[in-house]
Order: C-alpha cells, then structure tokens, then sequence
C-alpha cells in the first residue's frame, strides 16, 4: 500500500473541522513535504515525526513522503497532526493495519521518544467527531477533558506503540475517564472580612443574583477591589451547558484547563495595559480574548479609566449582543462572550475628588480628563453603579465584620436567581423588551415616579429598562412577586455615576 488516508481535526474558532491526512509513498531521492497550508509547527512535524517512529523502533521509508492536508485551502496550526502524520506514514510503509483508519480520528502531538503530548481543542473535536459516527483517539493527558461530553467513547493512549498495537488488534485502549472533581468549591475570601460597606455588599449581592454589571467608584483604599474579588464566592455553581460552553473556549485557549475545577465560574481580572486584542480576542489566528474567558463568569477591570478609551469602547458591542465577531480578510469567527461586567474606579486622578477626610488635589479640568476617559454608552451599559466612600477611623479598628459570610449570601442569591429561571428562563439582566412587559410590569404609582426620575437625570431608555430590572432583581430577593415602590426607588440608588457626571458638569 502506497497511500494511507488518515481523518483528524482542526480547530478554527470554536468550530473543528475535519482535516483528512493524505500520506503517498512513491520512488525518488528520499524527501518528506508538507502540503495543504501548514503553519509552521506543523512543518516541523517532518522531524518529530521522523524521531519518534525511529525511538519506537520502526522503519522511517528511505522514500519521497508526501502528505496533504486537506482541505488546502484551510490553515492547519499547532502540533495535532502528528499522530495522523506518522500512523499515515506506518499505513502507507504496511508497518501497521489500516482496517480501522476509516472509523476512527486521531489526534495528538508526538514527543521525540513516541510519547503523546496533550493538543488544544479537544471538546469541539470530540463534539465533530461523534456528529461524523467515528471514535476520536487522543493524547491521555486530554482523557478528562474529552470525558465531559457524554457518550463520546473517546479512546486515549500514552505512547505511539499503543496506538499501534490498538490499530492491529493486539491490545485495547483505555476510554476517557473524567477527572475527580473538586467536591468543595474553591476557597475564595468571604465578604465577611470586608469591615462596613454594607451597602456596597448589598449592591454586590443583587449584582450576583441578577446577574447585572457593577461599576464601584471611590477613594483610594475603601475596599473596592477587596469587594469584586469576593464575587466568585456569593455566585450559584454553573449548570452544565454553561460550565461546558465555558470549558469549550478554555480548551481552544492557550490558558489551560482543569477538568476537575470545570463548574466554577471564572473570574477574569486583567491589568489595564492589556491590548484590544487581549481584551476582545483576535489575532491573525483569532484567539479568545478576556471577555471569552469570562464566558458565564465575571470580568472584573480594577481601574478602569486607565485603561485605554478605544479598547473599553470595544465591550460595548459583547455587552449587548452576548458575543464577540472576529473578522479577518479569510474568515469571520464568533467567540462567546456572556461574561458579567464588574469594574472600579477612582472619583479622580487623585482619587480622593469627594473624599471629606482629604482634600482633592485635582483641579476640576483634571478631573474632567480623567472620567472622560469613560465614554457615555459604555457607562449607560452599567445597570448599577455604587460609590463606595472612606471608613471612619474608629470603624479601621473594627476586630469583626457586623456583615453576613459568604455562604449566608451565595444561599439568599441561589434562591433568587432559581426564580428568575423558574419564571422567565433567563437572569433578569438578560430579559428582552418583551419579556421585560410581561414579568416587570409596575404599578401607575411607580411609572410615574421612574418616569419622573428619567426626565431629572436625563436617562437613556437602555438606564430606564436597566433601573426596571434591577428592581425586579430586588424583588426577587426580597421574595416579592411584584415590584413594590422600595425595591423601585433602591434600584435608582444605584445610579451614582450619573450623579457624580451631573455634578461634574456644574
């Protein structure tokens, strides 16, 4: 046999599609190509290729080697190829049986000694490869992670011999288990540590329950990103569409993944001198960015307007629609990007604009500069915003937090948000217009006053349906089935960014 048609996969976006593996042996000088638009790891597979069936103890052919990846047209990156390169070649050399080539995928990167390394992508290519009715053969290391889908009969291997002696009926390989998982949660700070700033932990927790964006504003010092840091700790665990479309970005992510940690929320917290394209993704290989990563999880941005104005800009979009489209000459890739936007800030360069204990050392332009750096539909997008102020001294020394732990408040937000699933089928922070009619419907009384209330601070219509939900939030919690006048009038508490822009502006 002179040619072997090996069928692996290839990871575009959040999509794998099938790359079929063509290895010819036919006579000449001895040579070994490449060809189907190969990136430059996947030239170098030639020499891993080589070593690792010469270590195993096969015969390299002293023939001209061709391999073709198709379809030609389609980039092929990384070192998942190797596996299919070399059992192409052992097929096409009669080295190994190719009676099962037909049914199954592989997919692996070899080590010099034979040895298989772990590849990027496995959940999508585990997902492909059961739509095609073939059993996909990987690496062991990515045994746990291709366990997570159900049924996929995932088949893993440590060595090439195995893989081989699998091939020719000698010996049977082990189907992917999943990990052990983590029966405790992971250990986060408890908000019980947080002294004062009962408001602020009480605007934390409807945040959490209505899955809404938080924007806290203050002074140096007072506790702000002590307070987003303890978010992960009051979240519900995530149900298993949403812990697997998380762990489908970490797996074609460079970020790693661990199986056993797959159903806690991620947390993202970049610093502000990440670039567009770490924030976003993209890439001439587009890659998910943070707000991917953050997909049924929280981003958290500490000081916010130092980031850059263009790349905050560029949440504005994902914000509303969910996703993120990457568009380059050759292709347009969504990444998801459901993330729940928590930020801080300081008042001023300075920081202490507001601050009765120390004077403000900015002067109003200054001070202008800065907060416009924060452009007026990025803000709008917040359905909440907080100031967060200085302690009293005597409240520093304060030996115990007079406030609830976490596991009190994660109890009181679980409860809420299984209502709002129970009643609408989604957290209130994504209810559509018409939904918002139907299940936040307000009394005349209250129509009037929210009404009154926009006319005031001149509101967007987005901040009026964001006050509206974030009242239902409350309600929620409170374990109201309507919205009653407090719940409405606590929700437009949380508007302090606009306050602190219309005092700015006089």
């Amino acid at each position: 046999m002179q040619l072997a048609v090996i069928h692996s996969r290839a990871v575009v976006g959040m999509d794998s599609p099938e790359v079929t593996v063509e290895v010819h042996l036919s006579a000449g000088l001895p040579s070994f190509s490449i060809v189907g638009l190969p990136e430059t790891s996947v030239k170098e597979a030639k020499e891993r290729v080589r070593s690792a069936l010469l270590n195993a103890g096969f015969d390299f052919p002293a023939r001209r080697i061709v391999v073709n990846l198709a379809p030609a047209d389609l980039p092929k990156e990384g070192g998942r190829f190797d596996l299919p390169i070399a059992i192409g070649i052992l097929a096409a050399s009669e080295q190994c049986q190719s009676d099962k080539l037909s049914q199954v995928e592989l997919a692996g990167e070899l080590a010099l000694s034979g040895e298989l390394r772990p590849v990027q992508g496995v959940i999508p290519a585990v997902i492909a490869s059961q739509q095609a009715n073939r059993q996909l053969m990987l690496p062991e290391t990515n045994g746990a992670e291709a366990a997570l889908i159900e049924a996929s009969h995932c088949v893993t291997a440590r060595h090439l011999l195995a893989v081989t002696s699998w091939l020719n009926g000698q010996s049977e390989l082990a189907l992917a288990l999943p990990a052990k998982l983590n029966k405790q949660p992971l250990q986060h700070a408890d908000m019980q540590d947080v002294i004062g700033q009962q408001q602020a932990k009480r605007a934390l927790t409807i945040a959490a329950a209505g899955r809404h964006h938080l924007l806290f504003y203050g002074p140096p010092g007072t506790g702000k990103t002590m307070l987003a840091s303890r978010l992960p700790g009051i979240l519900p665990t995530m149900s298993v569409q949403e812990a697997l479309a998380s762990a489908t970005v970490y797996s074609i992510s460079h970020q790693g993944f661990n199986a056993s940690n797959w159903r806690q929320r991620p947390f993202r917290a970049p610093h502000h001198s990440s670039s567009a394209v770490a924030l976003v993704g993209g890439g001439s290989q587009p890659r998910p960015g943070e707000i991917s990563l953050a997909h049924h999880g929280v981003l958290f941005l500490d000081e916010l307007p130092e980031f850059d104005r263009k790349v905050l800009d560029m949440l504005r979009q994902p914000l509303e629609s969910g996703q993120i489209t990457i568009s380059r000459a050759a292709r347009q890739l969504d990444f998801p990007a459901q993330f729940q936007l928590i930020a801080a800030m300081n008042p001023s360069p300075c920081g202490n604009w507001g601050n009765p204990h120390v004077g403000c050392r900015s002067t109003p332009d200054e001070i202008r500069r800065y907060l416009n750096k924060l452009s007026g539909p990025l803000l709008d997008r917040f359905d909440m915003s907080l100031e967060v102020p200085a302690l009293p001294a005597d409240k520093l020394h304060q030996q115990q937090s007079d406030g609830e732990s976490s596991a009190t408040i994660r109890q009181r937000v679980e409860l809420a948000r299984l209502k709002q699933l129970q009643r609408q089928g989604c957290t209130n922070a994504q209810l559509s217009s018409s939904q918002l009619h139907q299940f936040c419907l307000l009394s005349p009384d209250n129509l009037t006053l929210l009404q009154r209330i926009v006319q005031q601070f001149g509101l967007s219509a987005r901040a009026h349906q964001r006050i509206i939900k974030v009242a239902r939030t409350i309600a929620d919690l409170d374990g109201s089935d309507s919205i009653a006048q407090t719940h409405l009038t606590e929700a437009v508490s949380y508007r302090a960014v606009e306050r602190l822009m219309q005092q700015l502006a006089n």
